[in-house]
């Protein structure tokens, strides 16, 4: 599959192995992104933005088959956590991504899901991954 290039997604910050140990505070913080994040539904949303750019909220309900409002409550999250961007037009709320590191943390994240499903059809699963779902 061929990929696109990558948009730089954060300002320039060490290597991951380089940074001191997560702090309780900046893991906190880190894990309050994976659970806003960690929603199948606000993931669709996310995709549906990354493919349109900006969308009004009807277009993003009809694109996600889901009712207004509750579209309308995902969106408010994604917002509260700085991850999207709404301004209105007449009656019209549009949304569009404004962190780029969103972006490329779903598409690794889809990256990451499909391979770890190929591995596992190959057989190639880490001991005490053999079964899909299971803990660590």
């Amino acid at each position: 599959m061929a990929r696109k290039r990558e948009t730089p997604c954060c300002t320039p910050k060490p290597e991951l192995t380089a940074r001191p140990l997560l702090s309780p505070r900046q893991a906190a913080g880190l894990e309050a992104t994976f659970k806003v994040l960690g929603n199948a539904t606000r993931l669709r949303m996310l995709h549906v933005l990354v493919r349109s750019g900006e969308l009004c909220v009807g277009d993003i309900a009809e694109a996600v088959s889901m009712k207004h409002q509750a579209v309308s409550n995902q969106l408010q999250r994604l917002s509260d956590r700085g991850i999207l961007e709404a301004r209105r037009e007449g009656l019209q709320v549009y949304y569009r991504i404004v962190d780029p590191c969103v972006v490329s943390l779903l598409d690794r994240a889809w990256c990451l899901a499909e391979d770890s499903k190929a591995r596992r059809a190959a057989g190639r699963v880490p001991v005490g991954f053999e079964q899909e779902g299971a803990s660590a």
